[in-house]
């Protein structure tokens, strides 16, 4: 457990739910596509495990992931999953004041404690909708981290109002991990270079199905990049890692990874209209929901999470995230047969 001073296990993350005695039910709880990888990812990755006995050689995936997003080698770095780059961050920026924009992943707070660092929060509201306010980012932070959309609440920043953030000797992190599951990427921020600072972290894992592999990306300056390169350990990516993102940023994974983010719409939505028939039960989808997932509030939802497992369901709790508490539970979009068995699974658990 990794507790901070207000009782918040910020090393709490979904794959809890399904550990040990939930690898039975239906998962809900982690935030990663169902039906993936596909079967001409896995082959793409079989077929890298001939080349086992050389040295990774990124060179080829990090050409790739540049050409992706039209931007020069040197302003990206591959990494072991998104998770990597926060501990990279951590250890290598030299910084005074950082600030993480709550409720999000828990990770990169708990990867600057680790560090040494004294953490400052900024902590969005229920009745804000959770909306990014950056008047409430202090001035002097010199490092502020947020998601987009953000993990728990599924919010969706516009892109100008995190941009707004930038300023001179500020380090501005976007964990953009969720951003290939909304439709046209719509407000992304990766491969811009116009905003001084500005570090965007995307995650492989969620989208393609690739928990278990870890693979993920940095774009930023090219100091940066090269100063996070140095914190690294030798070839950190491995070579089914750095075949998988090769794979999945060309057009053909690209083309597919657009269809499935109009699906996913489809489906939260789905989700979404049949959350709202138990509004008479206390139950308050926040939103609008943007993400692959929906934060939910009821009453009693730790009972409710409880009765849920007993049901066949995993959902995530909400409570270890900073600015929420014991009410709040997420669930992960997933086709309609699902979320209908759930929704019938959550009538039940309502009493």
């Amino acid at each position: 457990m990794h507790t901070d001073d207000t009782g918040h296990d910020l090393r709490h993350h979904g794959d809890a739910e399904v550990r040990d005695d939930g690898a039975a039910l239906v998962d809900l709880a982690v935030n990663v596509r169902a039906d993936t990888p596909p079967a001409w990812l896995r082959e793409e990755i079989a077929r890298s495990l001939s080349s086992l006995a050389a040295y990774p050689d990124g060179r080829a995936a990090r050409a790739a992931v540049a050409v992706r997003h039209g931007l020069p080698v040197e302003r990206v770095l591959l990494t072991a999953g998104a998770a990597e780059a926060f501990v990279l961050l951590a250890r290598a920026l030299k910084v005074r004041r950082p600030v993480v924009v709550h409720p999000q992943f828990t990770e990169p707070e708990a990867a600057l404690r680790d560090a040494g660092h004294t953490v400052d929060r900024v902590l969005l509201r229920e009745t804000d909708g959770f909306r990014l306010d950056p008047a409430a980012v202090p001035e002097d932070a010199d490092l502020v981290v947020i998601g987009n959309p953000t993990n728990p609440t599924s919010v969706l920043h516009p892109a100008a109002t995190i941009a707004g953030l930038a300023r001179p000797g500020r380090t501005l992190v976007v964990d953009e991990a969720f951003m290939d599951a909304v439709p046209g990427e719509r407000e992304a921020l990766a491969g811009r270079t116009d905003v001084p600072g500005l570090v965007v972290l995307r995650s492989l894992t969620k989208t393609w199905g690739l928990a278990g592999l870890r693979i993920g990306y940095v774009l930023a300056d090219p100091e940066t990049i090269a100063s996070l390169e140095r914190a690294q350990p030798l070839w950190p990516v491995s070579t089914p890692a750095l075949a998988a993102a090769e794979a999945c940023v060309a057009p053909r994974a690209l083309a597919e990874a657009a269809h499935a983010a109009h699906r996913i719409a489809a489906d939260r939505a789905h989700l979404v209209a049949g959350l709202a028939a138990f509004a008479d039960r206390g139950v308050r989808v926040a939103g609008p929901a943007e993400g692959p997932f929906v934060l939910v509030r009821m009453p009693g939802a730790a009972a409710v999470r409880r009765r849920l497992r007993e049901l066949g369901y995993a959902v995530r709790r909400g409570d270890t995230f900073p600015g929420l508490h014991d009410d709040w539970i997420r669930m992960a979009v997933r086709d309609r047969a699902t979320a209908n068995g759930f929704l019938a699974g959550l009538d039940q658990a309502l009493g």
